[in-house]
This record gives structure tokens, C-alpha cells and sequence, in this order.
């Protein structure tokens, strides 16, 4: 019975590329009256081989063939299943208790209508021993849809509220908030990117320093210094932020954006770290001025999650643009789990045929069920 209690295994890896974060996620009902209660939250690391292929292909680099790709796929798919089965291990489960892993796919490439997100279900099926839900995006895009953002649905499920009206806020590679009044119904939702999360700064680092982490742990490069105002006022005169909603984007788009407002503003030779606290002072201003643009009026609640929340500089000046921002970690919900967790529900929905695009979000012609079933081999 679709009502039935189940436990899937919600699966995910952003455009940060640092690795597979995996919810085991107990559901109970169906479509907007589900229920979810994370079991337990795992991270499994992409290694640094992994990760440079993953940008390779989202940068354009001349090198990629179609042997490294299907290579890719392989070796995505294969760190999805360790991440899995780590997960099921540590929290005491198998496979036999899942009824699916529901996996979202490393995102090559999202530019509506074409979108790719890389990985083999057929191969993550057969090394867990369950059946996969995956390829969440194209049922979305076929009905004219951006097929993004899809996290709104169990924002929706999860973080609805009798008298609060509530901005989630997820800052990754790219960063997208989901409004949510009070007492609405799901077709009242907004939500779309507001532009770069951590992909700016992520490309500042890995451009310094190739061999390194590829990131700026906390933010500790770029809290120390001031940020460069008039790269981040030419980076915001970028069409896509003045562009209507529903919208959507991606890291290689900002990233192009970011490079042109530097070579506009003459500060190609700057000091990494001012860089950085300007991509971070840029990511902050694009998403306030989302949330102020949108929601003038309103007394909001902003409850944020992601890597980016862990980026002390963005942080601060989002704090410095808006009310104090919460997380999600007093809700329950660790900030790198919730986008995993959102997929289990996703999934879920999937298995019991309900529709979980929000047309009013994406764009789509009409509600639609997403994602394809791989079946247990």
C-alpha cells in the first residue's frame, strides 16, 4: 500500500562537487501529507581525481571525450553506491530495508531545455541491492518547465507553518530559495536560483591552487578582507539577476559572469583573498536583493542549509543585508542533509504515482510525476 511506512535512501551531490551526501529518511503518507523523519545523515568525499573530471567537463575543457565521460558515469555511480552502503552500515540497515535510493545525479550541464545529470542507476541498483529512482529533472523540462528548482515540493512537506512566512534558503554551488506564506496551498509557492552559492568562491580556489581542497574552508581566506565594490556592482548588473521568475542556472553561467565583470573592472591582478570576499559579498547581495525584490512587504522568516552556511563571510553579510538567518539544524535537520532529504521525499512520491513538480515554480504546462524507476536487479 503506498501509504505504508517505508525508508528510502535520499541521495546527493551538488555542484560543489565535494561529494555524495546520503538521508536515510523514514516516510509515511503520500504527496503533500507525507511525513519524514531523518534516521541519519552520511558524507561520503569525491576524490580529488573525481572532482577535476567533474569540472573538466563543466568547464568546457577542450581535452573531454566520450570514453572519460562514460568513465565518469561509472565512477559517479559507484561512489554514490559507497556512500550508500556506508550509510546503511553505520545506521544498522540493509538493503532489504530500503524501498529505493532515490539519486539526483551529478548536474554536468543545466541550461532549460538541455540539462544532464550524470551517473548509471543500473549500476547503483545492482551494487546496493534496491531498486533507484533517478532523472528527477526531464519529466519537468518536457512539460516546459526549467526542471529546477525541485527541492520546493518538500520544502512544501516539511517547513510549511500556520503563521510564519518562510524563505528556505539553500546556498550550494548555486543558491535557490523557496518562499512559503503562511497557511498556503503548494501552488502558492515561490521559488527560483538567485545565482552563485559557493561557485565562485570554489573557482577562485581551485584556479590558486589546483592540487588543493578546492574550496575556502569557512570562508577564513575571505572574512579577513574588505570586498571590492565595483566588481561586485558590475558582477550584479548581470541580466540574469534582474530576470524575472521562474529561473534557473548554473555554476559555469555565474562563473562567465563573474569573469567578465573582472575584466570590466580591471581586477584580474587583485589579491585572492579581496577576490574572495567579493564573490562572497556578490553571492550575498544577489540573494538579498532576491528576497527583498520578491518579498518587499512581508515579514519573512529566513531558514537557510548548505555548504554555504558554513562560509562565515557569506554569513556575515547576508547578516548585515537581512534579519538574523536561522538554519535548519534547530528544526531538526543537518544543513548538508536536507537537499538529499528532499529527494528521498521526491522518490517517494514517484513510487505512489503523485505528481511533485510545482508548476508555479518551474514553468511546467502541468503537474507531472518525476523521475524513472529502475527496477532491483
Amino acid at each position: 500500500m503506498p501509504n505504508r511506512e517505508r525508508i528510502l535512501a535520499g541521495v546527493m551531490s551538488g555542484t560543489s562537487a565535494d561529494g555524495v551526501d546520503v538521508a536515510l529518511t523514514r516516510i509515511a503518507g503520500r504527496g503533500t501529507s507525507m511525513t519524514a523523519q531523518l534516521i541519519h545523515h552520511h558524507h561520503h568525499p569525491y576524490d580529488a581525481k573525481t572532482r577535476e573530471e567533474i569540472f573538466a567537463f563543466r568547464g568546457g575543457d577542450a581535452n573531454v571525450n566520450l570514453s572519460r565521460l562514460a568513465q565518469l558515469g561509472r565512477t559517479i555511480s559507484l561512489a554514490y553506491a559507497t556512500a550508500v552502503n556506508e550509510a546503511l552500515a553505520a545506521a544498522h540497515l540493509t538493503a532489504r530495508d530500503l524501498a529505493a535510493v532515490a539519486a539526483h545525479g551529478q548536474t554536468l550541464h543545466h541550461a532549460p531545455p538541455n540539462t544532464i545529470q550524470w551517473f548509471d542507476p543500473s549500476l547503483v541498483a545492482a551494487a546496493v541491492g534496491c531498486p533507484v529512482v533517478s532523472d528527477f529533472r526531464r519529466a519537468d523540462l518536457a512539460a516546459g518547465g526549467q526542471g529546477a528548482p525541485l527541492v520546493p515540493f518538500a520544502d512544501y512537506i516539511l517547513f510549511r507553518h500556520p503563521t510564519k512566512n518562510r524563505v528556505l534558503l539553500n546556498i550550494g554551488g548555486i543558491a535557490n530559495l523557496t518562499y512559503i506564506p503562511a497557511r498556503a496551498s503548494i501552488d502558492q509557492l515561490i521559488a527560483f536560483d538567485t545565482g552563485p552559492g559557493n561557485c565562485i568562491s570554489d573557482y577562485l580556489m581551485r584556479r590558486h591552487d589546483p592540487s588543493g581542497s578546492g574550496y575556502d574552508e569557512g570562508g577564513r581566506r575571505a572574512f579577513p578582507a574588505d570586498p571590492l565594490e565595483p566588481l561586485a556592482k558590475q558582477f550584479w548588473s548581470y541580466a540574469y539577476f534582474s530576470k524575472p521568475h521562474p529561473k534557473s542556472t548554473d555554476g559555469p553561467e555565474m562563473i562567465e559572469a563573474w569573469e567578465r565583470a573582472v575584466r570590466e573592472t580591471g581586477y584580474e591582478d587583485a589579491p585572492l583573498n579581496e577576490l574572495l570576499a567579493t564573490a562572497c559579498y556578490a553571492t550575498a547581495g544577489t540573494i538579498c536583493d532576491a528576497i527583498l525584490r520578491t518579498f518587499p512587504e512581508n515579514a519573512i522568516e529566513v531558514i537557510a542549509s548548505g555548504g554555504g552556511t558554513r562560509n562565515e563571510a557569506i554569513m556575515s553579510f547576508l547578516e548585515v543585508g537581512s534579519d538574523k538567518i536561522l538554519t535548519t539544524e534547530p528544526l531538526g535537520i543537518p544543513t548538508d542533509a536536507k537537499e538529499a532529504l528532499a529527494f528521498a521525499l521526491l522518490a517517494a512520491a514517484t513510487l505512489d504515482g503523485e505528481p511533485s513538480n510545482v508548476p508555479s515554480v518551474t514553468g511546467a504546462s502541468r503537474a507531472v510525476v518525476l523521475g524513472s524507476i529502475t527496477p532491483k536487479p
